[in-house]
């Protein structure tokens, strides 16, 4: 009789256990279909001025190793005045701070090509002046654009 009891308790901790799981996983598979049903996925999409930024970026890098080399820095890319003209993700972000900056960050990069005695210290000083656009208006970038600096 002392066995039958055990065996039949042992039976019945199994089926109960077997019962829980099955509602465990049940619960989480609707947990799961109610997270994708809720969220949808966006994609993205820069702004004329961020996609701009992005590609003077990628400039200024491939120009600063020019720079480490020796090389010659050839001539001011004009792409960079449709910093006058591209779009913001927020149109007001284009105030007279912005346009201000923007000034003194394309007579920046002129001189890098124009006076290329000095063009490290030059090439420093167009980085300086994204760093003291990107203070008053958007800081996320800096810790990226310091990487630019030829020390």
């Amino acid at each position: 009789m002392k066995n039958f009891l055990i065996l039949s308790f042992s039976v019945l901790l199994l089926i109960s256990c077997q019962n829980k799981q099955t509602e465990k996983a049940e619960d989480n598979e609707a947990c799961a279909n109610d997270s994708v049903k809720e969220k949808k996925f966006e994609m993205y999409e820069m702004s004329e001025m961020a996609s701009l930024m992005e590609q003077m970026y990628a400039h200024n890098q491939q120009l600063r190793l020019r720079i480490i080399k020796g090389d010659t820095v050839g001539k001011f890319p004009e792409f960079f005045n449709k910093i006058y003209s591209a779009k913001f993700t927020t149109p007001s972000d284009n105030d007279a701070f912005f346009k201000e900056n923007a000034d003194k960050y394309i007579a920046a990069q002129k001189l890098i090509y124009s006076e290329t005695e000095n063009v490290k210290e030059n090439f420093n000083k167009g980085v300086d002046a994204c760093v003291t656009c990107h203070k008053g208006k958007c800081g996320g970038p800096i810790p990226r654009i310091k990487k630019l600096y030829i020390k």
